[in-house]
């Protein structure tokens, strides 16, 4: 396990073979890294215990990258696994899918249990963390109003979210509703939420949820 600073590593980009999009890439010691997650600048304690659980755990070779605005995770590939994600384009639509499906009913909830003012409030914290992160197509608020009220099961403009953007996206969703609930009732029982996408989908995207400390903050049943 390392926990570098930005001196100690040389971060660049490549064009991803599949989709209109860079990729970072972080070289350190002849090794090349690939991002998983970013945190704010405040959120030292949990990028800590989520890049333990990735190394303790799952026996992921991963860097804590410590910045001055933000701390990022990164996990090492080999050089011809660069343009491979984690999650293959295959799987990304639905995955991405899912994770809108939650963000619009964590939304909705705050509307109806919390009122209009907070919703709007709820709005604006979530455009916050699509700009700070920097989400394909999702950067301005016809973007996001589009993202909380169009049925992603339903249109063919799903946002081109690699992994690391789905992690951020879930993360900070958790974060958020935690604030406005002031519990973590709102992350339970998520396979209803999912209820109407395909049960392959359902599968692997639990799978996928299950293989990280997302798990342990979205709950299936």
């Amino acid at each position: 396990m390392f926990i570098l600073k930005r001196q100690d590593v040389e971060i660049s980009s490549m064009k991803h073979p599949n989709r209109d999009q860079q990729i970072p890439i972080l070289n350190y010691q002849d090794q090349i890294f690939r991002l998983i997650s970013v945190f704010g600048a405040s959120q030292k304690d949990e990028a800590k215990t989520f890049w333990q659980d990735l190394t303790d755990n799952q026996g992921k070779f991963c860097i804590l990258l410590e910045e001055p605005e933000r701390f990022s995770i990164w996990g090492r590939i080999r050089k011809e696994d660069i343009g491979n994600d984690s999650v293959t384009d295959k799987k990304a639509i639905p995955f991405t899918q899912a994770c809108i499906l939650l963000l619009q009913t964590v939304y909705f909830d705050v509307e109806d249990l919390l009122g209009n003012r907070q919703a709007k409030l709820f709005e604006q914290d979530m455009g916050k963390v699509f700009q700070q992160w920097n989400f394909p197509q999702a950067n301005n608020p016809k973007d996001l109003t589009n993202l909380l009220n169009n049925d992603p099961l339903k249109t063919s403009k799903v946002p081109s979210w690699e992994e690391h953007h789905l992690i951020t996206l879930l993360q900070e969703l958790y974060r958020i509703g935690k604030s406005y609930f002031g519990n973590e009732n709102f992350a339970e029982g998520i396979s209803e939420i999912l209820q109407d996408m395909p049960e392959g989908d359902q599968t692997y995207f639990k799978q996928w949820l299950q293989q990280s400390p997302l798990g342990k903050m979205w709950r299936w049943k």
